[in-house]
């Protein structure tokens, strides 16, 4: 071989050693972090895959969740504390639950309230969560959250340890809320049972549907009126047609596509619900219908009175447009309107998202502790009113008095 030509495939040889070695040592730059295991007595999941803020009538951003805290070793676990991190910066702790406070917002799988802060050994529990943010802009993208308890801290483990950990991230501001026309109209509606404290009906009714948890109804709203003087009802309150908001006309929230309707259920008699085991999950809505709004979104309308369902499957509906009559049928004690919006057709079976409403007078509040410790619905609830507060793309909150535009 001649000198020269050895000489230059040495080189090319030298040159591709350098190459691989240098392609090596890159791949070795991209190689992650080592990752220190630790046992986690209590995971933590979400119910849903993300959330995001919606601006209250109190001009706040509000972030409602639910989590699952689950016990998977055989020493029962207790937890001490819950914060919710920022999770680009953990260092800012955004909420934090002790004490008795974390006992109110836990709930067991029935659900049901828990009565202390301990998991037992193969068992869960639900946390209720809402945050509230000054401004959009202050609410982080994802969230995280740490566990302060006393659990097992190895698979052999007898006696509970003490111990702290982070998990569960989770996205609270995925998009932004539809804005929607509001299914009723005139003045004296409450929104019952609404937004934002963790001692709502609605957000209890986490479902095991198609086995998975769903929350659908985490941003429903009964939509309750009062008559002049401030009174659900008059007389003994047991004729469905002694409630004020009885057979209100009730209208699509926007343009749409009819998923689903029923129209043929009797009104129930109020005061009481119907018993559990005449409930099923085709009926316990009533008469009601289903709605595509667009962006993989659906509208919500339950316990129409019978026969006044006007639209079916495959119907086009206009913003605006009466598609029934408010009623009393499937599981519910009174009269009223039942609206989520959700992230799937089936009215159990998906998860509640928020929206806003276009446009509201803010006309007074029900007071939320004496109306929850009231045995009934019975009296007068609407004495705290003051002069309408315009509210524009905001969410009615728990109790809210407002005024729908329009008449009817």
């Amino acid at each position: 071989m001649d000198v020269s030509r050895k000489g230059l495939w040495m080189s090319a040889l030298a040159a591709l050693a350098l190459l691989v070695t240098a392609g090596a040592a890159q791949g070795q730059s991209k190689l992650p972090p080592p990752i220190k295991d630790a046992f986690t007595p209590v995971t933590i999941s979400t119910v849903g895959p993300s959330t995001m803020p919606v601006q209250g009538t109190d001009g706040r951003w509000h972030v409602v969740y639910e989590l699952e805290l689950a016990n998977g070793k055989g020493v029962p676990a207790t937890i001490q504390e819950v914060s919710v991190l920022d999770a680009a910066r953990p260092s800012r702790v955004i909420a934090r639950f002790a004490g008795d406070e974390l006992v109110e917002r836990l709930r067991t799988l029935l659900p049901q309230p828990a009565d202390d802060a301990v998991i037992a050994p193969d068992e869960m529990r639900f946390l209720y969560v809402e945050l509230s943010f000054p401004r959009r802009s202050a609410v982080p993208r994802h969230v995280v959250h740490r566990l302060r308890l006393l659990g097992a801290d190895n698979p052999g483990a007898t006696e509970p340890t003490e111990m702290a950990y982070t998990g569960g991230r989770y996205d609270i501001r995925d998009g932004r809320p539809l804005v929607l026309d509001a299914p009723l109209r005139g003045p004296n509606w409450v929104a019952a049972n609404g937004c934002c404290n963790p001692d709502i009906v609605h957000r209890g009714s986490i479902q095991d549907v198609n086995a998975a948890f769903f929350d659908s109804q985490r941003f429903a709203i009964d939509w309750m009126r009062l008559d002049a003087d401030g009174r659900f009802f008059t007389g003994d309150g047991s004729d469905v047609r002694q409630y004020a908001d009885y057979d209100a006309p009730v209208r699509a929230v926007a343009d749409g596509v009819v998923v689903s309707s029923l129209n043929t259920l009797e009104d129930q008699v109020p005061g009481t619900l119907p018993p559990p085991t005449s409930i099923t999950l085709e009926t316990v809505d009533g008469n009601h219908v289903v709605m595509s709004l667009g962006h993989g979104l659906y509208g919500f309308y339950a316990h129409l009175r019978k026969g006044s369902v006007r639209v079916r499957r495959g119907d086009r509906v206009r913003r605006g447009q009466i598609i029934g009559r408010l009623g009393n049928t499937g599981n519910t004690s009174a009269p009223h309107l039942h609206f989520h919006v959700m992230r799937g057709p089936s009215p159990l079976a998906s998860d509640g998202v928020p929206y806003t409403l276009r446009r509201f007078d803010l006309t007074g509040q029900v007071p939320i502790a004496e109306f929850e410790a009231a045995p009934s619905i019975e009296g007068s609830w609407g004495q705290d009113r003051f002069a309408p507060r315009p509210q524009h793309r905001r969410f009615p909150l728990n109790l809210n008095i407002v005024t729908l535009p329009g008449r009817g």
